[in-house]
């Protein structure tokens, strides 16, 4: 099936991916050792556990969620401009640069239509709203990261596509030049035009399409727009990386982070919200977006479970946090949005 991808196995490729120091015994590893599951645990007893456990009334919303829809073409960007997709999935605007990062526009995020679909309402924007993408962010290869239809689609629409190391396999399968994307190494960086630059940050995850896992990397990003910072953070667990990247760049304008889909069986592998909460005060972010949440269910907390906790941790450790509906603008330098929407859906 086209939509799983395909492991690195060019030559070329394979060479850079065994040079890396993240490459060990086989596969990319994480910096910290960090299991699947929680400690003692099982990837079988895992899976049983979750289709065992019983969910909540409120997994998915009772309501349709009503976001917002505007013309993504005019937006005004003489600051950096972002605009939220649900889930992992947000164009960021900057002086007539468009930047998309994890779209997943197909209505699934699975390699089959009929699996983990979107909540309705939360399909307000497909790849025909999207202006042409100057660079095209990708932080892992799981499906809710990067769903195949919408990357197939973008395909002639995007200039060049930012990945972690060895997912460039999967776009040279889907028919991606070689010449229109760059593959990144932990602390590899990327002038990519007078006022971006990017550079790719550890994170504590994993990846796989299919049954093998970790022949690609994971990543977040540092993101650099003129005197802005945005901190770019795919998937993560939780740990002294934080601290380190948060060292290193001095600060961040804003973090967008995962919060949701985590687990008391895979805890090293997604944060929960407190830690969510930590890790934006380990960055140095002036404001904390929360994403990750609002669009499927990939675990079996209740849907604005993540949203509620995060927002409990973030006001005792004072970290200041937006929460922008789906298709709202936010606009750094700025008001930005506050409001809890979720609550009256």
């Amino acid at each position: 099936m086209k939509s799983l991808g395909k492991s690195p196995f060019s030559t070329a490729r394979l060479k850079r991916i065994r040079q890396s120091p993240n490459f060990r015994s086989g596969t990319f590893q994480n910096i910290h050792p960090t299991s699947m599951n929680r400690d003692g645990g099982s990837t079988l007893k895992t899976m049983f556990d979750f289709l065992m456990t019983q969910r909540p009334a409120d997994l998915k919303p009772a309501q349709k969620i009503q976001g917002k829809q505007i013309n993504l073409q005019t937006v005004s960007d003489t600051t950096p401009a972002l605009i939220w997709f649900g889930h992992s999935s947000y164009l960021i605007k900057y002086l007539g640069q468009n930047i998309l990062v994890d779209p997943v526009l197909s209505g699934h995020a699975a390699p089959v239509s009929a699996a983990v679909k979107a909540f309705p309402g939360t399909d307000l924007y497909t790849v025909d709203d999207l202006p042409p993408i100057d660079v095209l962010v990708l932080t892992h290869d799981h499906y809710d990261h990067i769903d195949f239809e919408t990357v197939v689609k973008l395909k002639d629409k995007t200039k060049l596509t930012v990945c972690p190391l060895g997912v460039g396999e999967h776009l040279e399968y889907w028919g991606f030049s070689p010449d229109k994307f760059v593959e990144l190494d932990w602390w590899e960086a990327r002038q990519l035009s007078p006022s971006l630059n990017i550079t790719s940050t550890p994170a504590r995850h994993f990846s796989g399409r299919g049954l093998m896992r970790n022949r690609t990397l994971w990543t977040s990003y540092s993101l650099e727009l003129d005197g802005f910072r945005v901190f770019i953070g795919g998937d993560s667990g939780y740990d002294d990386q934080f601290k380190k990247i948060g060292e290193k760049f001095k600060s961040f304008d804003l973090a967008l982070l995962e919060c949701g889909q985590y687990g008391e069986n895979w805890p090293f592998i997604h944060m929960f919200p407190e830690q969510t909460a930590q890790a934006a005060k380990d960055l140095n972010a002036k404001t904390l977006w929360p994403v990750h949440w609002g669009k499927f269910v990939l675990s079996t907390h209740s849907w604005t479970e993540p949203i509620e906790r995060l927002l409990l941790k973030a006001s005792a450790v004072q970290q200041p946090v937006t929460t922008p509906r789906i298709g709202e603008v936010l606009k750094l330098g700025e008001d930005l949005p506050k409001s809890t929407w979720w609550r009256s859906v």
